[in-house]
């Protein structure tokens, strides 16, 4: 998807009011939206939706025509909401986990593989010298974690449609409701006008991490000010994307196990994995922006942020929580975010030879950003992602 949104003006609708949306992350230019519904003030479509005597379309009129019956499709499909519609009320993490705490997840618990396979001398090496296991008591929890990253989207459960209104109205700082699909989605991130359609690696807890993001009191600013580097003119990215591949990184370490010590001392896992998807993005966020990475380095820098999570699990977490012990007595600013790495910069693809060119195992491998789950893995067994 094109990544230059750039916190301009831009179409929403938004409880079928005209206004304008002040974009509280960037801090820039107020972003202004001007709903369908306010089309139906000019004479011309207003006449052709009163269902009045319309002309036949001559050659002239085809394109009148044409808007006619796009409009009747999108209204039937996305009806706008009406003033006096309340807003959706925003949902707390916890009660969108306690909601697939107390359903019933049986069919999909089948599916899943918490940990991963190994066989042979891996199987060997892993026992003796491996991380260690999760204790008994928490595997259910953490069998639950992965039953949630097989859900689907389902328009049809309220906590599903408001866990998606949370996400968009925490990140841009709105208090109104959103349609169920449409371009906004894409100003956040999403490769489309359904968010839905991004989540097929990471399943719904692709959107239970950035509602954790966004809830916390402590770390919404870092997703705002994330969000806000995602919408620079030159250092764009998709935010949503990004933040699913930082749920599937997140997941794959915790099927590496990589993650039990943390979760065996602090009795919990969703807790521990919570942390840890905030402490990967923030590593990116770092990487992204003190090394001034653009979209086209983006193959590279999510390779990059993958390997150091899964060696450096422990580290990871202990730098999410310096950082936020920082913002807490107000040494990191708003818009800041000091990396102890920025010394040593990684080098650009451009600077690695072949321009958007990666050696992987001999070969010349080309990188795309096009999704989620794209991305090679070096893994022992018969891993393999959600």
């Amino acid at each position: 998807m094109e990544g230059d949104a750039t916190g301009a003006s831009c179409a929403q609708v938004m409880n079928g009011l005209t206004g304008r949306l002040v974009d509280r992350t960037n801090g820039g230019a107020p972003l202004t939206f001007l709903p369908i519904a306010a089309l139906k003030q000019n004479g011309l479509l207003q006449t052709l939706m009163a269902g009045g005597d319309t002309p036949t379309p001559t050659e002239e009129d085809e394109e009148l025509e044409k808007a006619r019956q796009e409009w009747e499709a999108l209204e039937n499909a996305h009806p706008a909401l009406t003033e006096d519609a309340s807003p959706t009320p925003v949902i707390s993490f916890n009660e969108a986990l306690q909601f697939f705490q107390t359903s019933d997840l049986g069919g999909l618990l089948k599916n899943i593989q918490p940990t991963v396979r190994r066989t042979g001398l891996a199987a060997v090496t892993r026992f003796l010298f491996g991380p260690p296991r999760l204790q008994r008591e928490l595997l259910e929890e953490r069998d639950l974690v992965f039953a949630i990253a097989q859900c689907q989207v389902d328009n049809s459960q309220a906590v599903h449609m408001r866990v998606l209104q949370t996400v968009y109205k925490r990140l841009v700082g709105s208090k109104l409701d959103c349609p169920r699909y449409g371009g906004h989605w894409e100003s956040i991130g999403f490769q489309g006008m359904d968010p839905a359609t991004d989540l097929r690696g990471t399943g719904f807890l692709g959107l239970m991490h950035p509602l954790y993001f966004v809830m916390d009191p402590e770390t919404l600013p870092l997703a705002r000010d994330i969000y806000k580097l995602s919408q620079h003119p030159t250092q764009n990215f998709p935010f949503s994307v990004m933040s699913i591949n930082m749920t599937r990184i997140a997941l794959q370490v915790l099927r590496e196990e990589a993650l039990s010590k943390e979760c065996n001392r602090r009795q919990q896992v969703v807790g521990v994995l919570n942390d840890f998807y905030v402490a990967t993005y923030l590593h990116l966020y770092q990487l992204w922006r003190n090394q001034q990475k653009t979209i086209n380095d983006s193959g590279f820098v999510l390779k990059e942020v993958e390997l150091f999570a899964k060696k450096n699990p422990k580290q990871m977490l202990r730098r999410l929580e310096v950082f936020l012990k920082e913002r807490r007595a107000g040494r990191i600013p708003r818009g800041t975010s000091p990396d102890p790495q920025a010394q040593h910069p990684s080098p650009t693809l451009a600077e690695q030879g072949g321009g958007a060119l990666m050696e992987q195992g001999g070969k010349v491998k080309e990188m795309h950003f096009t999704g989620v789950c794209d991305l090679p893995l070096d893994m022992e067994g018969e891993a393999r992602l959600i």
